[in-house]
């Protein structure tokens, strides 16, 4: 089946699905995932949809969220471990029956039953693919000695399990793929939602700072390259800045006390402070292979071009040689020589390139995929 291309179809509001009752679904919940921003977006869009999670973070305050059995267990420390028994969680997840049921899902919350698919409508919004279950080689989380024996079973179950839902909509072309690969599903694809209006309004002060330092950001966890950025950098001969927290923070700190150029470490910046620093960056540097990746759209939003791996949502988001350069490569020396380019880029190019993913734009087409697909 071919999908049609949602282009914005009119102003969302309260309207989406009024008078139907609505179950939205997500898996985990945590503070300040790019997933769960795409779960309050669509809270938004059907602002009297009842919220389902399997638990939410301890150090979360989202409101209004209904927590599966498995909140009150051990589980909920550990993700692999309740992996095996999340579907099982979906399915005995209540007893209330609803129209339509939107699924935001990255692992199982797309199996989620809420009532038979003959009366309730399922449609469900794809991060990817449970990277664990399918893709264990893309993230080394998903390696762990807890999954092996049961990934096969958990890949026929999510198949399985999945059958009941009417339309998927993906984050990015590559997730798509992967749909397509994993379930043979087709699926509309529909970019998440970044607040490049709050990134692109810096206060003055911000914007006239000179660009001199290059910026890494994001989860310090070994598929993310860290350590490469840090080695970018220096190849570059230019600072760089290592922005977010992680697991992988002491071995990052040992790769930076080897190199010739200054390393600085800024662990969870504020919102603000982010801000500040997209916009006194020379580049943000991303060789990682991402489903989507809000933080380049985040980044060029400010004008900072991005360099990047050329692969995964980066062909999607980046302009090549207009709002960055992407290359195919690992080399550190090949990355510094695109460092060296910037200066053929426009900041203003560069900013209207993350126009095209606002959370306008996303709540336009969801509204749009939603009310074709419960017609």
């Amino acid at each position: 089946m071919t999908y049609p291309d949602y282009a914005p179809a009119r102003q969302p509001g309260a309207g989406v699905l009024a008078g139907r009752s609505v179950a939205l679904v997500h898996e985990w919940f945590g503070a300040t995932g790019g997933s769960e921003n795409v779960f309050r977006r669509i809270a938004d869009i059907v602002p009297h949809g009842k919220k389902f999670v399997l638990w939410k973070d301890h150090d979360s305050d989202e409101p209004g969220l209904s927590e599966s059995w498995m909140a009150n267990t051990p589980l909920r420390k550990s993700k692999a471990g309740a992996l095996p028994l999340m579907p099982l969680a979906w399915r005995t997840l209540s007893k209330e029956r609803f129209d339509v049921v939107i699924s935001s899902s990255h692992a199982f919350a797309h199996t989620v039953r809420l009532g038979p698919p003959e009366t309730t409508r399922y449609l469900s919004y794809i991060h990817s693919p449970a990277r664990y279950v399918w893709s264990p080689d893309f993230d080394g989380r998903g390696s762990s000695p807890l999954l092996t024996l049961p990934r096969a079973a958990l890949q026929m179950a999510d198949v399985k399990l999945s059958k009941h839902v009417h339309a998927y909509a993906a984050n990015s072309r590559e997730v798509r793929d992967r749909i397509n690969r994993f379930w043979k599903r087709d699926a509309v694809v529909i970019n998440p939602p970044v607040d490049v209006d709050y990134f692109g309004s810096a206060p003055a002060a911000d914007r006239y700072q000179p660009r001199d330092y290059l910026l890494g950001l994001g989860r310090w966890i070994p598929y993310k390259n860290f350590d490469l950025i840090i080695e970018i950098a220096d190849a570059a001969g230019l600072p760089v800045i290592i922005a977010g927290s992680g697991p992988e923070e002491e071995n990052l700190r040992k790769v930076a006390a080897k190199v010739r150029v200054p390393v600085h470490f800024e662990v969870r910046p504020s919102r603000e402070r982010l801000r500040t620093l997209y916009w006194g960056a020379r580049a943000l540097l991303f060789p990682v292979h991402e489903d989507f990746g809000i933080i380049p759209v985040e980044a060029q939003a400010c004008g900072t071009p991005v360099i990047g791996l050329a692969r995964g949502g980066l062909l999607e988001t980046v302009a090549h040689g207009e709002s960055g350069y992407l290359l195919d490569s690992r080399d550190p020396r090949d990355y510094a020589q695109a460092v060296w380019h910037l200066n053929r880029l426009s900041p203003q190019r560069v900013a209207a390139q993350a126009a095209m993913f606002s959370e306008r734009e996303f709540a336009a087409r969801m509204s749009a995929w939603i009310e074709h697909e419960t017609r």
